[in-house]
């Protein structure tokens, strides 16, 4: 069965749109990921607000490559298409979950008043949530989803190039594992260990985003050529 092209570039843009949307997220946090006195300073809210739309478009995106690719990766294995759905639904949990947490410091920042000093606590509490939820989201079931589910799935149909899915049969478990590691206090989550241990991933997905948007799937006659279609040459043909 032949994919159709749509479908291919529908989901490699979505994929590109998840990193601009999750890197344009975090650069907009920044002032009150960084500063643990956000509540009682100057504040930047309208850029953290931005910076939540960001990441609701991250959602959006994340969901909407699990939609676009469940009918096409359900005939090669519907229990692992079904898992990355799922993996997908998870993750963006979590990001919601980040989402409100930092929201509610900007409320708590907007609201406090002069009293602003006794929430601190509070307000550094919920940017610890944050972090959580970054490390358990996108830090650790995107290894499972996109990482390994996704990778076997594409490896498995061919509809990539078999050597790039590997990449990501390689790096979604690894990712995982950092995640594990820096949960446990092994290395801090952006630490060089953990940046090391994510490139795989990283480039997986984005290597996907770009093939899937100008290339689209692969036909089956394209994997005969390259030796990865053996099985499909020797088919009778009607």
């Amino acid at each position: 069965m032949q994919a159709p092209t749509r479908t291919a570039r529908t989901a490699g843009v979505l994929f590109l749109l998840t990193f601009v949307s999750a890197i344009t997220g975090a650069a907009l946090y920044a002032p009150l990921l960084t500063d643990p006195d956000y509540i009682i300073g100057p504040g930047a809210d309208t850029r953290i607000l931005l910076g939540a739309v960001c990441e609701l478009v991250l959602i959006i995106t994340n969901i909407g490559t699990a939609v676009v690719l469940f009918p096409v990766l359900r005939h090669h294995s519907e229990t692992a298409a079904v898992g990355y759905f799922a993996a997908r639904i998870v993750e963006c949990t979590f990001i919601a979950v980040g989402i409100l947490s930092i929201l509610a410091v900007v409320t708590l920042r907007q609201t406090a008043g002069p009293d602003a000093a006794e929430y601190l606590p509070v307000a550094r509490a919920l940017v610890a949530v944050h972090g959580w939820t970054f490390l358990l989201g996108p830090g650790f079931v995107v290894g499972i989803g996109n990482g390994l589910l996704l990778a076997f799935l594409m490896y498995r149909s061919h509809l990539v190039p078999r050597p790039m899915a590997l990449l990501g049969l390689i790096g979604g478990p690894l990712m995982s594992m950092s995640g594990v590691a820096v949960l446990f206090g092994a290395y801090g989550q952006s630490s060089i260990p953990s940046a090391l241990a994510t490139l795989p991933e990283i480039i997986w997905e984005a290597s996907l985003g770009i093939y899937l948007t100008v290339v689209g799937f692969r036909r089956p006659r394209d994997a005969e050529t390259t030796g990865t279609g053996a099985q499909e040459s020797r088919a009778p043909r009607s």
